[in-house]
């Protein structure tokens, strides 16, 4: 283990080493932002008395500030660099939790909830940008597959999240005291982590207008699109299970608060598991048949979540949706940044339109599930899986295209 560990350092400069550190510090942190509000999202609804629907239009405006972000986060990212962008987006990050944790702890408001959530929404929306654009330069430079394991930090991150929100709403521990003090905990993290990254490119002379250019360039490639469009469906089999889980249990399956957010806990430390086993499996077999059975064990494994009848049943499915979901994303920005030089403007597009799936699921499922219940709303994940599985292909290696 210790001349394994002693060869890649070696091969490897420091410097790449300590970056791959910094950007797995920061997919953590933003995912134990963002897993801190889903884990408290029964606790603000019961505060503030909303229904399925209402709660599915409140949670729009966080989705709504990732999609709004997502515009121009790749410029932004070409234009201050990773590191300076995911500090600036991630102090965003840190005001909106602390606002929603006011507005819905303290206030009782939901217009104050809504702007809290949009700045959340639209400060992790940029930092998902710039971070992923970070990942995949220290990807290309360690010469072997690891943006899977990025992801499965943010789901690590997601899991403490989850875990901390279950202990604080077991133990009844305010929503405004819990999110305030995450939000410092996120914000100092990142900078830290940022500190690591890969020294900022030198300037390259491009015009405003120029970067602007290839932005508009890459929404006319076809394989950028089509790989947008997988991320959007991977986006919302994944943002489903954030959005919802904890509250379908609650609702369908009678449990108690608490216990709901310790089922979001099992989905996203099964994403975890999936993301850092997958790095090895891709490496192995390759992107497209590892993505290709994933996809499938979601499908199965969402619909005995919700069609199961027992909770622990359920259990296993929300085990099998959580792997299953866990490689689409970050295989799919992995894809999108296959040419580095113009990886910000190409990732930029597919995280824009798979965010599209944060935007609509939301609402989508929250009025569905005001008429068949939040439960059975969500085998709406499997009937679009099923179909998606067509474009796997398309995130296959262009070095892999030319060989076929």
């Amino acid at each position: 283990m210790s001349a394994a560990v002693t060869q890649e350092s070696t091969a490897v400069p420091r410097t790449v080493l300590a970056a791959r550190t910094g950007v797995a510090v920061v997919f953590a942190l933003n995912g134990l932002a963002v897993a801190t509000w889903f884990s408290r999202v029964p606790a603000v609804r019961e505060a503030l008395g909303l229904s399925a629907g209402r709660l599915g239009l409140l949670l729009l405006a966080m989705s709504g500030g990732a999609v709004l972000a997502l515009t121009t986060a790749g410029l932004v990212t070409q234009r201050l660099g990773a590191a300076r962008t995911v500090v600036l987006s991630t102090v965003l990050v840190a005001v909106g939790l602390a606002g929603v944790g006011l507005a819905g702890g303290l206030a009782g408001s939901l217009p104050g909830v809504a702007v809290g959530l949009f700045a959340l929404g639209y400060g992790s929306g940029t930092c998902d940008v710039a971070m992923n654009v970070e990942g995949a330069a220290v990807e290309k430079r360690l010469g072997r597959t690891i943006m899977p394991r990025f992801h499965a930090a943010w789901s690590l991150g997601s899991v403490a999240g989850a875990g901390i929100g279950a202990g604080a709403a077991r133990l009844g521990l305010p929503v405004t005291a819990h999110l305030a003090v995450l939000a410092a905990v996120v914000l100092g993290g990142t900078v830290l982590g940022a500190r690591a990254f890969l020294p900022a490119a030198a300037p390259t002379g491009d015009t405003p207008a120029g970067r602007r250019g290839g932005l508009l360039a890459a929404w006319r490639e076809p394989r950028t699109l089509l790989i947008g469009l997988l991320v959007l469906v991977m986006g919302f089999t994944e943002g489903s299970a954030n959005d919802w889980l904890a509250v379908a249990f609650v609702d369908g399956y009678g449990v108690s608060e608490a216990a709901g957010a310790a089922v979001f806990a099992v989905f996203v430390a099964s994403m975890t598991v999936g993301r850092t086993a997958g790095t090895a499996a891709i490496d192995r077999w390759g992107r497209v048949p590892v993505l290709l059975a994933t996809m499938l064990l979601a499908v199965v494994g969402a619909s005995l979540a919700v069609l199961a009848g027992s909770g622990p049943v359920a259990i296993v499915g929300v085990v099998l949706w959580g792997l299953g979901a866990s490689l689409g994303f970050p295989v799919g920005l992995s894809a999108a940044a296959d040419d580095e030089a113009r990886a910000p403007a190409r990732v930029s597009v597919v995280a824009m339109i798979g965010y599209t799936s944060f935007l609509a699921g939301p609402p989508l499922l929250g009025l569905l599930g005001d008429r068949v219940g939040t439960l059975h709303a969500l085998l709406v994940v499997p009937v679009l899986l099923l179909p998606t599985l067509a474009l796997v292909s398309v995130i296959r290696p262009p070095a892999d295209r030319s060989t076929a």
